[in-house]
């Protein structure tokens, strides 16, 4: 096989085609996070102490070494922001797997060979115990 088609083959999987619209929307979701933070919750968080911009916050370490806390602390609160955000999508899907196919984890399934084989032992284990 060339290089050419198991190129073609690789890219055309539909894991690689997933994780390509995956990367791109999430790119575009963190690009409006980004923004709910800079333009939303920063000013609300300024306004509550008294005009205090944590964005342009720096440091002077010597000279002209600026140590820039302030657009650190706020890429901070942005992740955090997006962690929680994926943290309620889960959750969400979890809930809808649940209820659309009724999957309620428990096992309704007839024991394999195996496990029957490992419940024996353990009545024979316990028998032998008395």
């Amino acid at each position: 096989m060339s290089i050419t088609q198991e190129f073609k083959q690789f890219i055309l999987r539909g894991n690689v085609v997933d994780l390509a619209v995956g990367i791109v929307i999430g790119t575009a979701f963190a690009k409006i996070v980004d923004s709910l933070v800079r333009d939303i919750f920063m000013p609300i968080i300024g306004v509550m102490t008294g005009g205090f911009d944590v964005s342009g916050q720096t440091l002077t370490l010597y000279k002209d070494a600026r140590l820039g806390w302030g657009n650190f602390l706020q890429t901070i609160i942005t992740f955090l922001i997006i962690g929680f955000c994926m943290f309620l999508v889960v959750k969400a899907v979890n809930t809808l797997h649940t209820y659309v196919l009724k999957d309620t984890g428990t096992k309704t399934d007839e024991p394999t060979t195996s496990e029957k084989l490992l419940m024996e032992i353990r009545d024979l284990l316990k028998e032998q115990k008395k």
